[in-house]
């Protein structure tokens, strides 16, 4: 019983509309047959229910296959699918003690919300790139996913709940990385959509730095020595670095062969020093962003940094710089650009 139950709510939270029209259609068409206690699924065999999940799925099977127009239709169904997922296991269950139903509801909505989120999060960092072939082979997986994981139910209920329960805590295991990079996806569509004309951009990096980040800064390291440029920017892995996490890119003018990343984790304010003296500088634009990559010259190391679109020509600019300080010493970088108002 809690395999078809919470089997069928983790499906849903993939896909709440092909979930309930296959589920319904088999138990039409006589392609399972509903045990006693099952019976309360049998209303999913209804023509109406069948038609309107069909039809809805006929939708998502476009909206779904769309840069942006998938992640609209998740965020819409942030709701819906929990709470789909939760009224097919009380059905599921059938008629038992309401505390049981309830607590069943609760959790089979949480494990809906789960793969919901695992969803959507994999959609939006699949939208950062304008081409929609990765969307169409995520949205392809997925219903094979559903319709194999509706296989799983019919064959083996037990085995199913282990996989739904296993599927669920690796999830919960990676989700702070996928909410940050969630998060990040969210900002660099947000700056993106609000970025200057290009007429209005700034070329040369400022001197700004937030006050808690540069505290942190100057304890660890040229406490006097001027910032010689600094700009926002988020990271995007490496040695000792996480990805998606907000900070600042920071060269100081005493310590030329040297770039600081200055970041905020869970932990509080954390600073990574990169020596990149002889190290190979690439700036690759993007769709959302342009990324600056600094790889060790035997290419044992490579970090990476992403800037957001608005900030196109003073990223290019900051390359430029980098590449210039790795290829040349200390005095190639005695002048520090202008200072500009921050972003």
């Amino acid at each position: 019983m809690l395999g078809v139950a919470f089997g069928l709510a983790s499906l849903a939270g993939l896909n709440l509309y092909l979930t309930v029209f296959i589920t319904g259609l088999a138990i039409r068409m006589d392609w399972v047959s509903l045990a006693p206690q099952f019976q309360g699924l049998a209303v999913l065999a209804d023509p109406l229910i069948i038609g309107v999940a069909a039809f809805l799925y006929f939708v998502e099977f476009f909206a779904d296959k769309i840069p942006w127009i998938d992640t609209a239709w998740d965020s819409v169904h942030t709701f819906i699918r929990p709470v789909g997922a939760a009224a097919l296991a009380v059905a599921a269950i059938g008629d038992l003690h309401p505390v049981f139903e309830i607590v069943a509801a609760l959790v089979a909505g949480g494990m809906a919300l789960t793969s919901h989120v695992a969803k959507s999060g994999t959609r939006l960092v699949a939208n950062g790139s304008p081409e929609p072939i990765s969307n169409i082979g995520l949205s392809v997986a997925e219903d094979g996913i559903v319709i194999g994981g509706l296989a799983l139910i019919a064959w083996n209920p037990v085995v199913a709940l282990v996989v739904a329960v296993a599927v669920t805590l690796v999830i919960l295991i990676f989700l702070p990385q996928l909410l940050r990079g969630i998060s990040a996806k969210i900002w660099l569509v947000w700056r993106k959509l609000n970025a200057p004309s290009e007429a209005e951009r700034e070329s040369e990096p400022g001197h700004y730095l937030p006050s808690a980040f540069e505290a942190v800064l100057r304890r660890s390291h040229s406490g006097n020595s001027p910032i010689l440029w600094s700009v926002p920017c988020l990271s995007g892995g490496g040695p000792r670095l996480s990805a998606n996490l907000r900070g600042w890119l920071v060269t100081l003018k005493n310590e030329p062969d040297s770039v600081f990343f200055v970041g905020r984790r869970w932990a509080g304010i954390f600073l990574l020093e990169i020596d990149f003296k002889r190290a190979l500088v690439e700036l690759r634009p993007g769709f959302l962003c342009d990324r600056i990559e600094i790889t060790n010259r035997d290419g044992s190391a490579k970090h990476t940094f992403s800037f957001e679109r608005g900030l196109a020509l003073t990223t290019a600019r900051i390359a430029s710089l980098l590449k210039e300080q790795s290829a040349f010493p200390a005095p190639a970088l005695t002048e520090a650009p202008a200072s500009l108002t921050p972003h």
